[in-house]
């Protein structure tokens, strides 16, 4: 595999950035191991990645996700080893950051970051292909997922009978597949989305287990330092003003994990919920953890951890939709899981894509 397709970005003399399918070499993918030794590289090729909001920053050439143009977005892949059986997948550490990643059908990267085999490679999942298929489905989005609810229960203590569970920006990648796992393991879950107004978004959030779901309206400001303690737990993916809010409504020894920053990166609290409740904020990373902590969390995803409904409904696209999607991710409209399937193509200049047979 010589040359491959990818969806590349450019920078434009006028400042604007601009992506792109192109043909790419496998040649010109750097070595990217410890001291540049080519053994510490290998090459995958990828038949699936998924989109987040950091590819769409990405894009969009914010220079503290990616500093040197052109790149090829993705911080999700999975496929295969080339000249191997069997599927791989990488998620986080600079794949698809200041490396080249999942939105070309070939990566290179270090042999450290890959998890392998694939956890979702057993049973009546036996093909490479399925298995890459639905590894990404979860991707990045489905791994913090994992890690922050993990947390909850073994570092915050967590149990359904404490009481609410909320989740803040409940309509995206992470908070979607956060509703549906705390929902399948018993908790009672409050979904905050900016989309609680949108019929088919309140449905959609009903179908993933949400008891109750509310707008942003329910985080607005309050100047007071605490607030009536309503839910026993949260997982906020957003960050700033309604992670501090969301501090103040926590019950005594409840617990907060964090892992986005979409409403911004400060957060204006006072200690009280901290000192006064023993509230715990837990921070959780999914980029630069051991990659022993992202198997384990890969395998109870691949197992106990399914989550159908979000397997079932999400959006399969090609790469020729891929800036569509990012774009509206930065405008907030965009809803769920979306998979980029590298086989999904335009048919004969068609609207709609053949998609390769698994």
């Amino acid at each position: 595999m010589s040359d491959f397709r990818a969806w590349r970005v450019d920078e434009k003399n006028d400042g604007s950035f601009v992506g792109s399918e192109q043909t790419c070499s496998t040649d010109s993918l750097p070595l990217v191991g410890d001291n540049n030794e080519s053994e510490e590289s290998v090459l995958v090729k990828v038949t699936h990645s998924s989109l987040n909001y950091k590819d769409a920053m990405s894009a969009s050439g914010n220079k503290g996700v990616t500093r040197s143009f052109p790149h090829t977005p993705g911080i999700d892949a999975a496929g295969t080893l080339l000249g191997k059986d069997g599927s791989v997948l990488v998620t986080g550490y600079d794949l698809g950051m200041t490396i080249d990643g999942g939105f070309g059908e070939c990566i290179r990267v270090p042999s450290k970051w890959i998890v392998a085999p694939n956890p979702f490679a057993v049973g009546e999942e036996s093909s490479a292909k399925s298995a890459c298929r639905l590894s990404m489905i979860y991707g990045t989005a489905g791994l913090t997922a994992a890690l922050c609810v993990s947390k909850l229960i073994e570092v915050g203590g967590a149990k359904p009978d404490d009481g609410r569970v909320v989740v803040t920006g409940a309509s995206g990648g992470v908070g979607s597949i956060s509703v549906e796992l705390l929902a399948k393991l018993g908790f009672s879950v409050v979904a905050i989305s900016g989309k609680a107004d949108d019929p088919s978004s309140k449905n959609r959030l009903m179908e993933l287990g949400a008891t109750e779901i509310l707008g942003r309206d329910a985080l607005e400001a309050n100047p007071r330092p605490l607030l009536r303690p309503d839910y026993a737990h949260a997982i906020d993916t957003v960050g700033g003003k309604p992670l501090a809010e969301i501090l103040k409504k926590i019950a005594p020894g409840g617990s907060v994990a964090a892992c986005g920053n979409a409403a911004g990166l400060k957060v204006d609290t006072s200690v009280l919920p901290f000192i006064l409740r023993g509230v715990q904020l837990l921070g959780v990373d999914s980029v630069e953890i051991s990659l022993e902590e992202k198997h384990r969390m890969w395998i109870k995803l691949a197992t106990d951890w399914r989550c159908p409904v979000t397997e079932t409904s999400v959006r399969e696209i090609g790469r020729h939709e891929i800036d569509g999607c990012l774009k509206a991710m930065l405008r907030g409209e965009s809803t769920g899981k979306i998979l980029l399937d590298h086989s999904l193509t335009k048919d004969n200049g068609c609207e709609g894509v053949a998609r390769a047979k698994l």
